[in-house]
C-alpha cells in the first residue's frame, strides 16, 4: 500500500464533505480553501485532511512518503469534458491557410478540416493511433488533467469509426484516469456522401450504432449541429437513434450560427451543449429549465479567431458553466487546461474561482463524473494536483503559458 502525507499545504482547494454536484450563477464564485492544511492518501484514496493545527501524526514516518508542501496548493485534477484526443496527424498547413486569410469554413469546403483528418486517419493502424493518443494522454496528465472525454468523428466510415472507438476503449483499459467515449460519427458528411446526406445518416443509424452497442464502445453520442454540417432535424434523428441504444447526448451547437440546436438538444435530454460561441435568449431560457451543462471552449475561439462564449451572460442567468479544451488537430491543438483557465479569465472575464469551478465540479458533471471527481473529500480516489510554490491561487491563471504542477497523484 502506498501511503502519502502532504503537509504544510498553503491552500487545500475544493475540499469538503458538502461540495455541491455543480455550482451555478453567483455561486460559481464560491471556492472553499483550507489554509495551512494536510492531506493523507492511501493508494490515492483520501483518508484524512484538515488544518495542520488539527493534524495528529498518522502512522510512522518509515512507511509513509511525507511531502512538505510549504508554499504550494493542492487541488482536484481538471476534468476535460470535450476532446478529440485520438487523431492521425497534425494540421499545421491549415494554420498557415488561415494566416493567409482563409476561414475555417472555407478550408472545410475545399476538403480540409474534419475531412482532412479523416483521410489521414484511414491510413493509420489501430496500434499507431493508440500509441500516438497514449503519448498525448500522458502529456495531458502532466498538465493536471485527471479525467478525459474522447470523441470519435475522424473516421466517417464504419471501419474507421469503429477503429477510433476501439482505440478509446483500449485507452480506457490502459490508463488509471477516467476516460469517457463519445460516438461522433455525425461530425461531417464524408465526400462519398456529399450529395447523399440521407445515405450517411442511414449508415450511422442502421450500421454503426448496432455495432457500437454490441461492442460497448461508447457512453455518449454527439452531433455537429451547424450550417453546412448537420441540421437540427438531422441531429434530433441521430440522437434519438443513439438513445435507443442507451447513449446519452452531448452535442456541438452554436459554434458559428444559431439554428435552434440548443433548445432541441435540451428537449432530448442532452447532458451538455458545447461550443456556444453564439447564444441568444431562447437558448438561455431552454437551459434554465434543464439539467444540461453549457460548456465553453475558449481554446478553439482563441485559435480560430472566433468570438469567445459569453460566460458572463450565462452566469448572470443563474446557469452553471463548464470549460473544456476541445483538444484537436485543426481548431484547438492545445491540451493544457491551465491555458484554458487563463483564457477564461482574460477573454471571458471569469474570475479564477469561477473558472476553476468550471474546470472541476462542473466539467465533471458534463462527463457524468459528478460526485466522484472535481473535488477532494473523504474516500475520493480522483486524481489530485500538487502545484509548485506560488504566491496565490490566482497566480495559476495569471501565469499564462506556465504549468505550475509539481506532481499529479493518480
Amino acid at each position: 500500500m502506498q501511503k502519502i502525507l502532504i503537509k504544510n499545504i498553503k491552500g487545500l482547494v475544493q475540499a469538503g464533505e458538502e461540495i455541491p454536484l455543480i455550482r451555478k450563477g453567483k455561486d460559481m464564485q464560491e471556492l472553499p480553501i483550507v489554509k495551512n492544511a494536510f492531506l493523507y492518501l492511501e493508494d490515492n484514496e483520501v483518508i484524512a485532511y484538515g488544518k495542520m493545527d488539527d493534524w495528529k501524526e498518522i502512522g510512522s514516518s518509515s512507511d509513509i512518503e511525507i511531502i512538505d508542501a510549504e508554499g504550494c496548493f493542492v487541488l482536484p485534477a481538471f476534468c476535460d469534458s470535450h476532446t478529440h484526443t485520438v487523431f492521425a496527424k497534425t494540421r499545421e498547413e491549415e494554420f498557415v491557410d488561415r494566416i493567409h486569410g482563409m476561414s475555417y469554413e472555407e478550408i472545410a469546403l475545399k476538403g480540409g478540416g474534419i475531412l482532412n483528418s479523416a483521410a489521414k486517419l484511414a491510413e493509420m493502424t489501430e496500434e499507431e493511433l493508440f500509441n500516438s493518443a497514449q503519448e498525448r494522454i500522458q502529456k495531458m496528465i502532466a498538465c493536471g488533467t485527471g479525467a478525459i472525454e474522447i470523441k470519435s468523428g475522424y473516421g466517417l466510415s464504419v471501419a474507421a469509426e469503429l477503429k477510433m472507438l476501439r482505440v478509446i476503449k483500449k485507452l480506457k483499459a490502459t490508463n488509471k484516469i477516467e476516460i469517457k467515449a463519445t460516438f461522433l460519427g455525425a461530425h461531417a458528411f464524408p465526400l462519398a456522401y456529399k450529395e447523399n446526406h440521407r445515405g450517411y445518416i442511414d449508415l450511422i443509424i442502421n450500421e454503426l450504432l448496432p455495432l457500437i452497442a454490441k461492442e460497448e464502445l461508447a457512453e455518449y453520442i454527439d452531433v455537429f449541429c451547424e450550417k453546412n454540417y448537420f441540421s437540427v432535424d438531422e441531429m434530433a434523428e441521430i440522437i434519438s437513434a443513439g438513445k435507443e441504444y442507451g447513449l446519452i447526448p452531448k452535442v456541438h451547437v452554436n459554434q458559428f450560427t444559431i439554428l435552434g440546436g440548443v433548445k432541441k438538444a435540451v428537449e432530448m435530454g442532452a447532458l451538455s451543449v458545447d461550443h456556444l460561441e453564439e447564444i441568444d435568449e431562447e437558448d438561455i431560457l431552454a437551459l434554465q429549465d434543464s439539467n444540461c451543462m453549457p460548456t465553453l471552449l475558449p481554446g478553439c475561439s482563441h485559435f480560430l479567431g472566433l468570438p469567445f462564449g459569453d460566460a458572463r451572460k450565462i452566469i448572470a442567468a443563474d446557469l452553471p458553466l463548464a470549460l473544456a479544451s476541445d483538444f484537436n488537430p485543426g481548431s484547438a491543438p492545445n491540451y493544457n487546461l491551465f491555458t484554458i483557465w487563463s483564457l477564461a479569465c482574460i477573454k471571458m472575464k471569469m474570475t479564477p474561482e469561477e473558472a476553476l469551478n468550471a474546470l472541476t465540479i462542473n466539467s465533471a458533471y458534463a462527463m457524468g463524473l459528478q460526485g466522484t471527481h472535481g473535488k477532494i473529500c473523504l474516500g475520493s480516489k480522483a486524481p489530485i494536483i500538487l502545484t509548485t510554490a506560488i504566491p496565490s491561487l490566482a497566480y495559476l491563471p495569471y501565469s499564462f503559458g506556465e504549468v505550475n504542477v509539481s506532481r499529479v497523484f493518480i
